[in-house]
Parts: structure tokens; sequence; C-alpha cells
């Protein structure tokens, strides 16, 4: 008797840890572009792979966009040139898919303009610098603070975008 009410216990504490377990896990795994922004600039492939997943598990309405820069910026990352070339590829096909699809989305605008700023020049993919810089430019204030501490992180850096020009 008493060692039914010991395996009850035992039952019963292991399926709350799980579900815990679970729940928490599951939160993790839930789409944050702040945490997105970060896994973009970080450059750690890891967690590209890790957000990769997220962004494809989630049910974004326009999750091409976020996909397609993840590819690319993983395909930066890569030591061999053919898995380069074929990420960059499929990231980019998904990128513009996805800005066919909704072409007034100024965050897709600057996670292309993001790309194309530090693409190889034998890629090919630097046409529209200059256009995604002045949408960025007229919308920025649209934007969500997120979309915006992102644009103005990356101006830090950037030979195209100047915080100054918002």
């Amino acid at each position: 008797m008493k060692i039914m009410i010991k395996w009850k216990i035992v039952l019963v504490s292991a399926f709350f840890m799980a579900f815990v377990f679970l729940k928490t896990s599951a939160a993790q795994q839930k789409f944050e572009k702040s945490f997105f922004y970060n896994v973009m600039a970080s450059g750690d492939i890891d967690a590209i792979n890790n957000e990769i997943t997220i962004v494809q598990d989630a049910s974004l309405k326009n999750k091409e966009g976020y996909d397609g820069a993840l590819l690319m910026r993983k395909a930066g990352l890569v030591k061999k040139p053919r898995e380069k070339l074929k990420l960059f590829k499929e990231g980019r096909i998904k990128m513009e898919t996805a800005l066919l699809a909704d072409n007034e989305n100024t965050e897709f605008h600057f996670l292309r303009l993001a790309i194309e700023e530090h693409a190889p020049k034998i890629v090919k993919y630097r046409a529209d610098i200059e256009n995604d810089k002045l949408f960025i430019q007229k919308n920025f204030k649209s934007l969500s603070p997120v979309v915006q501490h992102a644009i103005l992180d990356y101006c830090k850096n950037s030979k195209v975008l100047h915080a100054d020009s918002f």
C-alpha cells in the first residue's frame, strides 16, 4: 500500500516536471523579433540554425522573409563554396518571394538591404540598395520599436544607412 502511494507521488511529480519543462521549452521556441535581430547580428551559426527552425515552425504571416534573411546570413558563415551558394540562392528566393507578396513591408526591405550591403559582388545581389534605403528612411517612424532599434544598431556599422537620416 505504501509502495503504491509512493509510486503515485513519483508519477504525479514526473508528469508535473515534464509539463513544466515542455511549457518552458515551448516558450523559448516562440518567434521574437528582438531575438531574431540579435541572432542575425551575432554570426553564431548554431543560433542561426535554431532561429531558422523557430521561424519555419512559427505561424507567421510572412515567414519567408525572415527565413530567407537567416539562410543568406548563414551562407556567409559556412565554409564550403557550394553550400554557401546553395544557401544564398535559397534565401534569396525566399526573400524576393516575401517582398513580391508584400512589397510595402519595410522590415523586409531593411533585411534585404542588410544582406545586399554585405553580399559578395559575385552573387550580384546589390541592385536594390538605394531603393531599399529610401524606402526604409521614408517608413522608419511607422515601424515597431524593436525593428527601429535593430535598424539604428545596424546603422552604426553601415556604409549605406545612417541614423541621422531618420
